[in-house]
């Protein structure tokens, strides 16, 4: 009986520790391995510590396959430009954790100072022109939600 108590103890002692640490924004965009080019240009623009922070945060995350369709020499020039390049990323990030169950059709502000448009089009929820992949991947200080395409403010 001694042994289970302690079994249950030390398992309730590991999920609880797994909760309180979970993986922020950046550590779960790097582990899920389909966002590569957003780390990577999320660390040149100078915005780890930000999306490491506090938050909650709600990022609209272009996959790798999603930068892959930009023109060709644009994500290159991005990368040059970090002012450039921080807008667009925080044009992706809005206030707040907001799960897909909470996002209604209508304009959402972002942390770059415009707003995203949500619709929904063929029973697909779109923001601006990217379609919603996957929803609510839950980090420690905000969400993930993956789009198609990356989005650019106007």
């Amino acid at each position: 009986m001694k042994l289970l108590s302690r079994f249950i103890a030390g398992a309730a002692f590991a999920a609880a520790t797994s909760i309180a640490f979970a993986a922020d924004i950046v550590d779960t965009a790097v582990s899920a391995g389909q966002f590569k080019t957003l780390v990577k240009a999320v660390q040149e623009a100078g915005l780890v510590d930000t999306l490491k922070g506090k938050g909650p945060f709600t990022v609209f995350a272009p996959t790798d396959e999603a930068f892959a369709k930009l023109p060709a020499g644009t994500l290159e020039a991005l990368l040059m430009d970090k002012q450039k390049l921080a807008s667009i990323l925080t044009y992706h990030v809005v206030p707040g954790k907001v799960m897909a169950a909470q996002v209604k059709p209508g304009q959402i502000k972002t942390v770059q100072g415009q707003s995203l448009t949500v619709s929904t089009m063929n029973g697909a929820v779109m923001v601006d022109s990217a379609k919603v992949i996957k929803t609510d991947i839950v980090a420690s200080n905000g969400v993930i939600h993956v789009i198609d395409t990356v989005v650019l403010p106007k």
